[in-house]
């Protein structure tokens, strides 16, 4: 189940420590939507934050997209219906970065509110 964040104060974090929280948030985002969805053969988050920091910010880009495309399939999962944001959100990240990590939690906690989470969807 992903953690319930508070996104106002994720970005005020992420501004008062001049984007090292930023760094976490992205990780933790990565690794709670491979949990959502299952998926752990591509990489791990871990490994995602070091090619952000190594490639100075470019790779994210692409975790923001994948986040996008897991977060996508495990609405398909749960709700039978989703709209794919991925590309929209990656857009968006070239101009307001935080904006889009503040769409994915929303999307994230969106799923605290499910009460039956681990039940599957039934058509």
């Amino acid at each position: 189940m992903p953690q319930q964040r508070n996104i106002g104060l994720a970005i005020l974090f992420s501004i008062i420590t001049c984007g090292i929280y930023q760094l976490y948030w992205l990780y933790q985002i990565s690794a709670e939507t491979r949990d959502l969805t299952g998926n752990t053969d591509s990489g791990s988050p871990g490994l995602d934050l070091l090619l952000e920091i190594v490639t100075c910010g470019i790779y994210g880009f692409f975790v923001i997209y994948q986040c996008g495309k897991r977060l996508y399939q495990a609405e398909l999962q749960k709700k039978g219906t989703a709209n794919d944001d991925s590309a929209m959100l990656t857009v968006l990240a070239l101009f307001f970065w935080i904006v889009s990590l503040a769409i994915i939690q929303h999307k994230l906690n969106n799923f605290n509110s499910f009460e039956d989470f681990n039940q599957p969807h039934t058509v």
